[in-house]
C-alpha cells in the first residue's frame, strides 16, 4: 500500500490472510468497519476492499511483506501492546488525532482475536527467550571429569582405552551362541590386562585394590552390559566368594587361575523356589564320616540352582550354597566348591545343566540351571572361613550364633551390592548423554515465522531430563561414599553398611530403570531404534532391580535396620519419647513448623542447602518414628510381630526411601565442599539444589499432610525447579560430556 494512511490496516489484513483463508465473517466484519470510518474517502475504501477479494487474494510475497513491516516496527518499538499502536506507527501517526483506539478494540472483539496474542504472533524469533537459549559451557569439562573420577582416574582411563579398541566393537549378531563367545573373548582380554584379579591379594596374582575393581566394573558398564555381568560373575561372585568365604588353602589352589580365567566358574546360590530367602534353600551337602567327603544333592526340581551365570556354556566350577547336614542335623546354609565340567567343557557325572534360554536382555551371558544328583566332593572343598567340619566330623565355627554366622557369611558378599548400582549408574549416564545431546540438536516447532527450536529449550523437556541428570550426579557421589564405607568397614559398622549398600542398590537401579524409560521417550522414534542403544541399556538393566536381591525385599532390610537403630537410640517407645526423638535427633525444631517457616518462599531460602537437608532429615525421622509407633501399637494389641510387619510393609518402604534420599543429598552436599575449582563447584551447587527441590516436590503430598509446608511454599518450590532447569539447560551438554564416555561405547548416531 502506497498511501501511508491505509497502512493502518496492514496488521488486520495480515491476520485474516496469514492462514490463507478469509472467512465470510471476517470479510463482512472488516467491510462494515471500513465503511464506518469517516476519515476514509470512497477511493481509499475501494483500495482497502480490493485486499479483501477472495477471488484475487494477496500473494504470499505481499503477505510476507506485511509481516516484515510489522516485525520491523516491533523490533524498533518493543513496548507496543496493541494493534492500534502498530496501526498508528505504520500510518505515520496520521490518525493519532482521531480516537480510533475504541474502534480497533471493538474490531478485535468482532474478529475474535486478542491484541496481546497478536503482538506475540508478530514478534520476531530473535526476541524469543526460548529461541535464544543456547548451549554454553560455564566450566572446564575436563576438570569436572577429574572430580568425578577421583583417585581412580588412572584405572578408569586404562579401561576406557581398552574398551575403545577395535576388538571391542559391539557384536551385532542375533545368534546367542556367537554373542556369548564374543563376550567370553572380551573377558579373556580383560583378564590378560590383569583387570579381573584386581581385588585379589597380590600373593595370588591380584592387585589388592577393591576400589579399582569397583571402578573397573563401573567403567566397563559404558560398554556392553553382558560383558559387565559375565566379568562380575567370574571375577566378582565366583572369585570373591572363594576369597571371602574360603581360607589360605582355597586361595592358593584357585585364586590365580580364577583371575586369569583358566578356571571359569559360577556362583550357585539362587534356587527355583528360593531366591531372596537364602535361609530356605533346599540343596543339601551331607557329610560322610567314612571317607570325609560331602554329597551335594538336589532333592527335587524346584530346588535346582537357577539363573546361574556362566553355567550354560563356560563354567567349570561353582560356589554352591547348600544346607550342611551332619548326622541328620541341619547346620544351616554353607558354601562349597563343586566341579561341574572338566577342562574340555564336558559336564561331569551327577551334574545336569540346562540353558535358561533367551532373556529380556544380557543374552551374552550364559545363564543356566544346575541340578546335583549325589555329587561327591572332598572335605577341603567346603569354604570354611566361618564354619567347618573337624577331623572328628563335628561342626565348628568361630561364631556360635547360627543367625550371626549366616549374616556374617552373606555380609562378606556385600560387594556385589556395590558393583551393581555403580554399573546401573553408568547405564543411566549413557542414556542421559544420548538423550541430552540429541535434544540439544533435534529441532521441533518454534515461534510463528521463525526457525524451529532445539527441543531441550522447551521447559517440559528440561523438566523431563535435567532433574534426572541432577539425580545421577547425586547417586554418583553417594555410591562413592558407600564404596568408601565398605572399604573402611569395621565389624561393628557392618550391619549399617550392609543396609546402606542394599538400599543404594535398590535406589540406584530403580533410578536407572526410570531414567532410561524417560530417555527413550524423550528421543521419540529415534530412541526406539536399536542403533541408538537405549533399548539395549533398558533391557540389560531391567534385571538389575531383582538380582543381587529383589529391590523391594532389600528396602525392607533397610527399614528393619533403621528400626533397629531407632530402638538402640530410644529404647522404650512412648509417644513423648518418639516426638522428642524426631525433633532432637533430626536437628530440626518445632519452630520450623511455625506459619512463617511453612510459608516462606523467598529464593534465598528455597535454594538454601540447610533448608533442603533439614527437610529431608525431618521426613526421614518422622517416617521412621511413625512406623515404629504403629508397629508397637499393633504388637501391643496382640498381633503377632510377623503379621505386624506385614501390615506396615508399605510404610517400611517409605522409611527406607526417606533414609536413602537423605543419605544421597547429604553426600552430594559433602562432595561439593571438597571441590576446589569454582566453576565446577557452581555447576554442582545448582545440580544439588535441583536434586533436593525435585525430591521435595515429588514428596510434597507428605510435607503438606505433615504440616511442614503449606501450599504456597510447595507451589514456590515447583517454580524454583522450573527456574533451575532453565538455568542449568545451557550447561546440560557439558554436564553429560563430563562423564567422558568413549564415542565408540556411546555409539548412538543421534548422540553425535
Amino acid at each position: 500500500m502506497k498511501d501511508s494512511k491505509l497502512k493502518a490496516f496492514i496488521p488486520l489484513f495480515y491476520l485474516v490472510w496469514s492462514d490463507d483463508l478469509l472467512t465470510q465473517k471476517e470479510f463482512v466484519t472488516l467491510q462494515n468497519f471500513i465503511f464506518s470510518q469517516d476519515w476514509l474517502n470512497t477511493k481509499e475504501q475501494e483500495i482497502l476492499l480490493s485486499n479483501l477479494d477472495s477471488k484475487t487474494p494477496p500473494t504470499r510475497t505481499t503477505i510476507n511483506s506485511w509481516k516484515s513491516e510489522i516485525e520491523t516496527f516491533l523490533n524498533e518499538n518493543p513496548t507496543l501492546k496493541s494493534t492500534f499502536e502498530i496501526a498508528t506507527l505504520l500510518s505515520d501517526n496520521e490518525n493519532s488525532s482521531r480516537d480510533l483506539r475504541a474502534a480497533f478494540i471493538q474490531l478485535e472483539n468482532d474478529l475474535g482475536i486478542s491484541g496481546e496474542e497478536i503482538i506475540t504472533d508478530f514478534k520476531n524469533k530473535s526476541n524469543s527467550l526460548t529461541s535464544n537459549l543456547q548451549t554454553i559451557t560455564s566450566f572446564e569439562i575436563e576438570k569436572l571429569t577429574r572430580i568425578l573420577d577421583g583417585e581412580q582416574a588412572a584405572i578408569i582411563k586404562k579401561v576406557k582405552l581398552i574398551i575403545s579398541q577395535p576388538e571391542f566393537a559391539y557384536e551385532t549378531s542375533t545368534d546367542t551362541a556367537i554373542y556369548r563367545e564374543k563376550v567370553y573373548d572380551w573377558c579373556k582380554i580383560l583378564a590378560k590386562e590383569n583387570l579381573g584379579n584386581m581385588a585379589y591379594p597380590k600373593e595370588y596374582g591380584g592387585g589388592d585394590n577393591i576400589a579399582d575393581y569397583f571402578a573397573i566394573m563401573e567403567t566397563l558398564s559404558y560398554h556392553d552390559l553382558s560383558l559387565v555381568i559375565k566379568f562380575g560373575v567370574q571375577f566378582g561372585l565366583w572369585g570373591m566368594s572363594v576369597h571371602s568365604l574360603g581360607t589360605e588353602k582355597h586361595y592358593a589352589k584357585y585364586l590365580k587361575d580364577i583371575g586369569s580365567l583358566k578356571i571359569p566358574g559360577c556362583f550357585a546360590m539362587t534356587e527355583t523356589n528360593h531366591g531372596s530367602n537364602v535361609k530356605g534353600m533346599e540343596t543339601t551337602a551331607t557329610y560322610n564320616h567314612d571317607d570325609q567327603t560331602f554329597t551335594i544333592h538336589t532333592p527335587h526340581q524346584k530346588a535346582q540352582k537357577e539363573y546361574i551365570g556362566n553355567a550354560a556354556v563356560h563354567g567349570q566350577m561353582a560356589t554352591v550354597f547348600a544346607k550342611l547336614i551332619i548326622d541328620n542335623t541341619d547346620y544351616g546354609v554353607n558354601a562349597f566348591i563343586v566341579p561341574i565340567r572338566d577342562a574340555n567343557s564336558v559336564v561331569l557325572k551327577g551334574i545336569t545343566i540346562n540353558d535358561c534360554g533367551l532373556k529380556m536382555g544380557l543374552n551374552g551371558v550364559d545363564n543356566g540351571t544346575i541340578s546335583f544328583d549325589q555329587v561327591v566332593i572332598p572335605k577341603e572343598n567346603m569354604l570354611d572361613r566361618f564354619a567347618s567340619v573337624n577331623d572328628k566330623g563335628e561342626f565348628e565355627s568361630p561364631i556360635p550364633s547360627d543367625n550371626r554366622r549366616f549374616f556374617t557369611m552373606l555380609g562378606t558378599l556385600v560387594g556385589g551390592r556395590i558393583g551393581i548400582p555403580r554399573s546401573a549408574l553408568s547405564a543411566a549416564k549413557s542414556g542421559l548423554t544420548i538423550a541430552i545431546q540429541y535434544s540439544d540438536k533435534r529441532r521441533q516447532f518454534g515461534p510463528e515465522g521463525g526457525s524451529e527450536v532445539p527441543i531441550l529449550n522447551y521447559r517440559i523437556h528440561q523438566r523431563r531430563l535435567l532433574p534426572l541428570v541432577a539425580k545421577t550426579y547425586a547417586n554418583h557421589f553417594a555410591l562413592q561414599y558407600v564404596t568408601k564405607r565398605f572399604m573402611q568397614r569395621t565389624e561393628a559398622e557392618m550391619p549399617e553398611i550392609e543396609a546402606l549398600a542394599a538400599g543404594m542398590k535398590a535406589y540406584s537401579t530403580w533410578s536407572t530403570t526410570a531414567i532410561l524409560q524417560e530417555c527413550r521417550e524423550a528421543c521419540g522414534g529415534k530412541g526406539y531404534l536399536s542403533e541408538n542403544r537405549i533399548d539395549a541399556l533398558k533391557n540389560d538393566t531391567e534385571v538389575y532391580t531383582t538380582f543381587e536381591g529383589d529391590n523391594t525385599v532389600l528396602m525392607q532390610l533397610v527399614a528393619k535396620n533403621r528400626l533397629s537403630e531407632f530402638r538402640k537410640s530410644f529404647g522404650q517407645m512412648d509417644a513423648m519419647g518418639i516426638i522428642q526423638y524426631v525433633y532432637d535427633n533430626a536437628k530440626t525444631a518445632i519452630a520450623e513448623k511455625n506459619p512463617i517457616a511453612t510459608r516462606k518462599t523467598d529464593e534465598t531460602h528455597l535454594i538454601d542447602q540447610e533448608f533442603h537437608l533439614n527437610a529431608f532429615i525431618h521426613r526421614e525421622k518422622t517416617t521412621l518414628a511413625s512406623a515404629a509407633k504403629r508397629l508397637k501399637k499393633l504388637i501391643e494389641s496382640g498381633l503377632d510381630p510377623y503379621d505386624a510387619f506385614n501390615v506396615v510393609q508399605h510404610q517400611m518402604i517409605d522409611v527406607a526411601q526417606a533414609y536413602l534420599e537423605r543419605i544421597v543429598l547429604e553426600q552430594f552436599q559433602e562432595a561439593i565442599k571438597t571441590i576446589e575449582d569454582n566453576d565446577s563447584k557452581a555447576a554442582m551447587i545448582k545440580l544439588c539444589q535441583l536434586y533436593a527441590l525435585a525430591q521435595i516436590e515429588k514428596n510434597k503430598g507428605w510435607y503438606l499432610e505433615d504440616g511442614y509446608m503449606e501450599a504456597v511454599k510447595t507451589k514456590a518450590i515447583r517454580k524454583m525447579v522450573n527456574q533451575l532447569c532453565w538455568d542449568i539447560r545451557p550447561d546440560a551438554v557439558a554436564l553429560v560430556k563430563a562423564f567422558d564416555i568413549p564415542d565408540s561405547c556411546l555409539a548412538a548416531p543421534i548422540a553425535f
